[in-house]
């Protein structure tokens, strides 16, 4: 409903890059750079300087990105105050997630929302927890959905749930009749992570430094992107790693993997990352009630 130039253009403006602004709203670069120069032939003057590859408000690109927050705060308030009436859920979201996360736990939770509410659009973007912060930061995306605790102070984190860390190790490996292991232990033998960024990977990093040279012990053999490439490595014996539980269930299973509890345990949160905005869209108030909901079941089923 609001004018579509200045959609774009604030995307834009808030990313400071045409090219994340095109991704964020799903346009091609030059649609994007078109609507941004249809907004300055409207106001006949520059709205952005480009030097260098970089870009940055001019003056009067300032006075129209601060304008352009207030006119959708108003906007979502509108919409949200007719969707009261009415009681219709529908629009987008972009849904930020890191890979545990995005693999194994949305889903579900998506698949019973999308259910719920059919007329709602729903996009998804999977990267480990230090990029899905920084998405979050730039208003990139609506909602982050991480598993390493969040430093910056000014977002909104809500803990969903706790989520168990274990070790895992082939059959055959000398570690695995044990049950549960201290983590020195583990430290013997080549060990398997994530890559650099990674909240698995930071949230193993911090336990490991708060044990006598836990961190400097560790032996990285490789560094993989997903937990999935990591069971295979294991699996083929290249090494022990640390992962979520809710990972490996196919796993025990099946006998290809066995998990050895960690001695101190290791449990993380999954958490709801998002910006503070007084207002928002109903269908983003929908979205983390039902979030919420889903957490308090998982736990309760934990219980």
């Amino acid at each position: 409903m609001a004018d579509r130039r200045l959609q774009v253009f604030h995307t834009v403006a808030r990313l400071l890059s045409f090219t994340k602004a095109a991704e964020t709203l799903h346009m091609t670069q030059p649609a994007v750079t078109f609507q941004v120069r249809q907004l300055e032939d409207h106001f006949n003057t520059r709205l952005f300087d480009r030097t260098h590859n970089r870009i940055s408000l001019t003056e009067a690109g300032a006075i129209v990105y601060r304008s352009a927050e207030r006119i959708f705060e108003l906007y979502a308030e509108m919409e949200n105050g007719v969707r009261e009436i009415t009681g219709e859920i529908s629009g987008a979201l972009t849904i930020g997630a890191s890979t545990t996360i995005a693999e194994y736990m949305l889903p579900t939770l998506l698949g019973d929302f999308k259910e719920r509410f059919p007329d709602v659009t729903i996009h998804l973007k999977v990267s480990n927890t230090e990029g899905i912060v920084a998405m979050v930061e730039s208003n990139a995306i609506d909602l982050g959905v991480v598993e390493a605790p969040v430093a910056n102070k000014n977002l909104v984190v809500e803990i969903c749930k706790q989520d168990q860390l274990v070790a895992i190790v082939p059959p055959r490996h000398p570690l695995a009749g044990l049950g549960e292991i201290p983590v020195n232990r583990l430290l013997e033998y080549p060990f398997i992570c994530r890559e650099e960024g990674s909240g698995t990977r930071e949230v193993i990093g911090d336990y490991l430094h708060l044990r006598p040279a836990g961190g400097s012990a560790l032996k990285i053999a490789m560094e993989l992107g997903s937990p999935e490439a990591i069971k295979g490595a294991v699996e083929a014996g290249m090494g022990v790693s640390v992962v979520s539980q809710t990972t490996i269930q196919k796993e025990l299973k099946l006998g290809t993997l066995v998990a050895l509890q960690l001695d101190p345990p290791l449990k993380r949160p999954f958490s709801f990352v998002h910006q503070k905005q007084k207002f928002r869209l109903r269908v983003m108030e929908e979205l983390l009630e039902f979030a919420r909901a889903y957490c308090r079941t998982q736990n309760e089923e934990a219980a």
